[in-house]
């Protein structure tokens, strides 16, 4: 199998998400749901064979979790099986894998133990990425051969003691030598996974430029050998979950990289970091989704068997609204990241934005999940004799992981408000100067009487789920005429505004897992003759999904002009100047 790696690209491609900012609904995008090519299916069902009996007999996650690390025959079987090499193209060793085959993998991995699938993914997922997509052919020559064969495992060095999401605020740097041989590179990384097992960097650092006479700082992507001079490693992380991970950090003084190890141009490492963590991403919404199926299995044993008042508590109602709740979230979770993992197989898309909304509404499922599973099980729940605890520890990582769902959600509301923040700009240019610009005005005005009298509807979406698709679209067309509404009111000022960063992530996060919901739902009609006795499983969970979605979506909506944001900042500056919550409650 062989596989072209495919960037976003914000800047050419289309997006989704970002049209719905403007009210528009692309179909083409999302319609029809991905069916996956018999090679793929092939492949998908000969590894998942493999891996699942080796598992059986190897993994074992609760040893993984006391122990605080992978056993050698783990590690190794990993590799034997050729999974290290899974996404990395077949001319380079690897075996070429598309995007759905690698995300429906790394799902199972992370269903088996969540430790192993970090492993896994920061080793290719975001460790050896940058080579494959932007390395030269030298390069790809030189390191993916050993990386897919498990020789060199990878690692992903971008965060730091004061920089985080905020990549422009590192201080690592790399510094050209006097002879122009390499680089000197110094700084510090923390929190990296697989340290300890690493043989291979992705660094990100500062590299001194001259523009216009001035000097600048541009972030830049090296690779770098682990085990060179100058490079070195603190003690193990002791963590509250995934603690087989070896997390630690890594020092650099005075590393010498070669010039021909410099990832890319130089000044063009914040797009790369981005593009690396665009299919990280994915392949975390995945793992989240399938844990999420392994952890309701436990739960739904346990009600069946276990009995209270005389019955077994899976009869209750209010344990069956968690399982129900569950189960048409992680119906629309899977056709998420699939549909999503079918936009980066066909390229000339730009999933960036579909990423992070799979990435923060995956992990957000799973750490939910987590606590549910572990209060149906009551009290044995809380025991380590069960496995229902490292459930919570273990999935709680996810939503910090490959930046915060916060830093997320502020970049989906932000990059997808460029669009009609820049039609809006153009437009107040051509009100300073309105006898010349008399076509451009008239063109915005019949155009926003039209984007308020009428709304995209959806064409492609079964007959049976007409109604569940008219309250998306809905949701799409009140999205387009508040963020209108709110860019004139706010200006360059929402920037700042996180309140309301916040409720524009949440409504696209919501409308585009409705959509793929829908679009998945339609397949399974049609494929079932239009049956909808024989599709129930299906429109039940879509029903029930995108009517809860579309309700979230409207409220989000909604509080863009009716909310409490002014007392919620007071209440919380009040709180930080004070060190206290509240008013303490005074008796006597």
């Amino acid at each position: 199998m062989s596989n072209t790696p495919h960037l976003a690209d914000p800047d050419h491609n289309p997006s989704f998400t970002k049209a719905i900012f403007s009210g528009e609904i692309r179909e083409d995008l999302v319609f029809p749901f991905p069916v996956p090519t018999d090679a793929d299916r092939e492949a998908a069902a000969a590894i998942l064979d493999s891996f699942g009996g080796w598992a059986k007999e190897t993994v074992d996650p609760r040893q993984h979790d006391h122990d605080g690390k992978f056993t050698d025959a783990t590690r190794a079987g990993m590799a034997e099986l050729g999974l290290m090499g899974l996404n990395i193209p077949e001319e380079y060793g690897g075996f070429g894998a598309s995007a759905m085959v690698f995300n429906r993998i790394f799902g199972e991995v992370g269903a088996t133990d969540a430790a192993l699938a970090v492993y896994f993914g920061a080793h290719q997922s975001i460790g050896c990425k940058g080579i494959t997509l932007f390395g030269t052919e030298a390069q790809r020559h030189k390191y993916l051969p050993k990386c897919a064969s498990g020789e060199l495992i990878a690692a992903f060095c971008l965060t730091e003691p004061g920089s985080g999401s905020d990549a422009q605020a590192m201080l690592s740097t790399a510094v050209p030598s006097a002879d122009g041989t390499h680089y000197v590179l110094n700084g510090t990384k923390i929190w990296i996974s697989n340290a300890g097992y690493a043989g291979l960097l992705t660094v990100f650092a500062k590299v001194p430029v001259e523009i216009d006479g001035k000097k600048k700082h541009r972030v830049t992507a090296f690779i770098v050998d682990a085990h060179a001079a100058g490079v070195s490693m603190g003690q193990p992380e002791q963590k509250m979950g995934i603690k087989a991970s070896d997390t630690r950090t890594f020092t650099f003084e005075n590393v010498q990289v070669p010039m021909d190890d410099r990832l890319g141009e130089v000044g063009s490492g914040f797009k790369i970091a981005l593009e690396i963590l665009n299919s990280g991403r994915l392949g975390l919404a995945a793992g989240s989704t399938r844990g999420t199926r392994i952890m309701m299995r436990h739960a739904l044993e346990y009600a069946r068997q276990r009995e209270q008042f005389g019955r077994a508590i899976g009869t209750f109602e209010m344990i069956q609204r968690k399982f129900a709740s569950a189960a048409a979230d992680c119906y629309a979770s899977e056709a998420a990241w699939m549909l999503t993992s079918s936009m980066v197989d066909r390229g000339g898309i730009d999933f960036s934005l579909e990423t992070a909304c799979c990435k923060i509404f995956a992990s957000e499922l799973a750490n939910r999940t987590a606590h549910e599973t572990l209060q149906i099980a009551g009290g044995i729940g809380y025991s380590k004799e069960y496995p229902y605890e490292q459930f919570v520890r273990d999935s709680r990582i996810n939503m910090i992981f490959e930046g915060t769902n916060e830093i997320l959600r502020a970049l989906i509301a932000l990059t997808a408000l460029q669009q009609p923040g820049e039609r809006l700009k153009q437009i107040g240019k051509a009100f300073k100067d309105p006898l010349h610009s008399l076509g451009a005005i008239g063109g915005y005005i019949a155009g926003r009487a039209t984007r308020a009298l009428t709304k995209a509807e959806f064409t492609k979406v079964h007959p049976a789920l007409k109604e569940e698709a008219d309250q998306v679209s809905d949701v799409i067309h009140n999205l387009a005429k508040g963020v209108e509404s709110l860019l004139m009111a706010e200006g360059k000022a929402i920037i700042e505004k996180q309140f309301h960063q916040e409720r524009l992530a949440n409504a696209a996060i919501d409308i585009y897992m409705s959509i793929c919901t829908l679009s998945r739902a339609s397949a399974a009609l049609t494929a079932a003759g239009d049956d909808e006795a024989k599709a129930a499983p299906d429109l039940d969970c879509a029903r029930l999904f995108v009517s809860s979605a579309a309700r979230r979506a409207r409220r989000a909506v909604r509080a863009l002009s009716r909310n409490q944001d002014a007392r919620q900042k007071a209440v919380a500056q009040r709180a930080l100047e004070s060190g206290e919550l509240c008013p303490e409650l005074s008796i006597g």
